[in-house]
């Protein structure tokens, strides 16, 4: 063998088909969450933009929790345009008033998602933050404001803890019910070099790791650092920058996540709408043919079948269009 498999044990909770996935975090998180969508599960995914250290992400979904705009000082401007140190650079607008409602509504929509969630999926990607000065406040984003505005820290991991047991007591109290499952981006930030990157990533495994000993009922642990680092190290899993894992790594470890944590009747699901997916990316040479139309009306009635256990109304229509 010239591999060293990490195995995973499936977890006891699973994720089913109907199921409302909340994913939120840095880049794994968008992969996850974007893999969930396209298999027609109800995921909501980073609904403030890509998000990297953990303070800015458990403040964002506590701001969440109680429907709580962010702090006037949060606001800034820069090249005419209006941002948020505490969101992404997707939120901007020349208007601050348009920003404000552009925030306001997400919070809203997350508010409203997250009380309802089964699952809650949050990817960790840096134990590095940045301060800003003169309020002491962790910013998401420094918007490229100059960098004497701000000093670069590192948490330790009991302040990782600190940040989450503020956001799961509120979260307890609106859903108790729902899971949450921590992973650790495999993404390195080489920004930080790689000797850095390592003890951040060490931060963030033993925040994680502290987190799920504290909180057993209803936290787990997603190796997806693990498989990229030790189950697929080799540089053939990443994309030519040498950081990011190319698809076929996350076909890989999306295998292990649907092992783990999908119901069986889900992962049936998926192996059904994987046919109709290849089906619905078909394209015809000839497609006024009677075969074509034939195939149309066939893939038509394979979604029909599927359409009391998701919505497949965009597709179906898609198809009806291309009837003759």
């Amino acid at each position: 063998m010239f591999r060293t498999p990490v195995t995973v044990n499936p977890s006891p909770h699973k994720i089913q088909l109907g199921s409302k996935v909340l994913s939120i975090g840095s880049c794994f998180a968008q992969a996850i969450g974007r893999r969930l969508a396209e298999n027609k599960f109800q995921a909501y995914t980073n609904p403030f933009g890509t998000l990297f250290n953990p303070a800015s992400i458990f403040n964002l979904l506590s701001l969440s929790l109680n429907n709580q705009l962010p702090e006037e000082n949060s606001y800034l401007k820069r090249d005419h345009m209006h941002y948020n140190y505490l969101l992404h650079s997707d939120f901007a607008s020349q208007n601050k008033e348009m920003l404000e409602d552009q925030i306001g509504n997400a919070l809203s929509q997350t508010h409203d998602f997250i009380k309802g969630a089964d699952w809650l999926i949050i990817t960790l990607g840096t134990a590095f933050y940045y301060q800003k000065k003169d309020t002491g406040d962790i910013v998401a984003n420094c918007h490229k404001m100059p960098s004497d505005f701000f000093e670069k820290k590192i948490f330790q991991s009991a302040e990782v803890k600190k940040h989450f047991t503020h956001f799961y007591q509120a979260f307890q109290t609106l859903n108790p019910k729902a899971q949450i499952i921590f992973t650790v981006s495999p993404v390195r930030h080489i920004r930080d070099t790689l000797i850095q990157n390592t003890v951040s990533k060490a931060t963030l495994r033993l925040a994680v790791e502290e987190i799920i000993q504290h909180y057993p009922e209803n936290t787990t642990y997603f190796p997806s650092y693990e498989f990229m680092m030790d189950d697929l190290r080799d540089y053939r899993f990443y994309k030519a920058d040498m950081i990011h894992p190319t698809e076929v790594a996350e076909d890989y470890i999306w295998e292990q996540w649907v092992k783990t944590y999908l119901h069986v009747e889900a992962r049936e699901f998926l192996k059904e709408w994987e046919k109709i997916k290849r089906a619905l990316a078909h394209r015809s040479f000839q497609p006024a043919s009677e075969r074509h139309q034939q195939f149309i009306l066939k893939t038509i009635e394979q979604l029909n079948l599927l359409s009391k256990q998701v919505d497949v109304s965009n597709e179906v229509q898609a198809l009806k269009s291309q009837l003759l």
